[in-house]
């Protein structure tokens, strides 16, 4: 099977390009956008050897995992665009509900058979997917301006489908590790339609509200304590919530309502000793 748009993303004018290996299906997306691509573009890939993620670090796409990018071109405010970020998390976990049904997943696997367990996904802040509370998915916004004004966004979605990093300071895992045996192709193909749903109730930015809601409904670690690092220096509290421009609250140990518009986020065992 090869990698396809589902019906209603082909009826909205998405278009797609798929490779067995590229360099960054984000990179891609850039030069299409230069070449005067009018958008609604997906780029897909089952490996991906140079790829990046947020804060330029490396992120290493295994072939059979999915790396995707998503080209959205028009009149944006970045600021409003940023929040792209919360649609595309939404999208891939209900794209994941869709593939990977809960009775699909079998957790423990020993010589005794398998323990059936339900398949737990949550989405951390900002832009990371987590399954049963280890990283499956990372997602990263790119944007460049246009000559005729018009920006251009790459939203990039990466997935450990059939493998995971093991030398990460962060517990990751992937669908196979899980049990599930949905692959890349598979879970695109819903990807590609969850986005439509998505994307039309954030409506370019109009709808941003309810997406937060839809959002919290799934988050990680609120009530929790948790270890911001933010440009070098950790703040440590309770995750409260995310504001109505989703940015991160905690309240911190002196009482107070932090509001965080960029960080590093740990949780639990993790914010405790260190933010590493």
């Amino acid at each position: 099977m090869g990698f396809s748009l589902s019906p209603v993303a082909q009826q909205n004018g998405f278009r797609l390009e798929a490779f067995e290996t590229v360099g960054s299906t984000n990179a891609i997306a850039l030069e299409r956008a230069q070449e005067n691509d009018p958008g609604k573009l997906w780029i897909v890939s089952k490996k991906q050897e140079s790829g990046r993620g947020r804060r330029g670090r490396a992120w290493a796409t295994s072939h059979g995992n999915l790396a995707a990018s998503l080209l959205i071109v028009g009149h944006f405010e970045l600021k409003m665009a940023a929040t792209l970020g919360f649609v595309a998390g939404l999208s891939l976990a209900d794209a994941l509900d869709a593939v990977c049904p809960q009775a699909d997943v079998a957790i423990g696997m020993d010589g005794a058979g398998s323990r059936r367990e339900a398949m737990q996904i949550e989405l951390k802040w900002p832009n990371d997917v987590l399954a049963n509370g280890a990283k499956l998915s990372g997602i990263l916004l790119e944007s460049t301006q246009l000559p005729d004004g018009r920006f251009a966004i790459v939203i990039g979605i990466g997935v450990n489908v059939v493998a995971y990093p093991e030398d990460v300071p962060y517990p990751a895992t992937s669908l196979a590790k899980l049990g599930a045996t949905c692959d890349a192709e598979t879970l695109f193909l819903a990807l590609s339609d969850a986005w439509q749903e998505n994307s039309r109730i954030w409506n370019e930015g109009r709808g941003l509200a309810d997406i937060r809601k839809r959002w919290l409904k799934r988050a990680a670690g609120i009530g929790g304590e948790v270890a911001v690092r933010v440009d070098g220096d950790i703040l440590r509290g309770i995750f409260e919530t995310i504001d109505e421009d989703c940015r991160f609250v905690i309240r911190d140990n002196d009482g107070e309502r932090v509001k965080i518009a960029a960080g590093d986020v740990h949780f639990g065992a993790v914010a405790s000793a260190s933010a590493g």
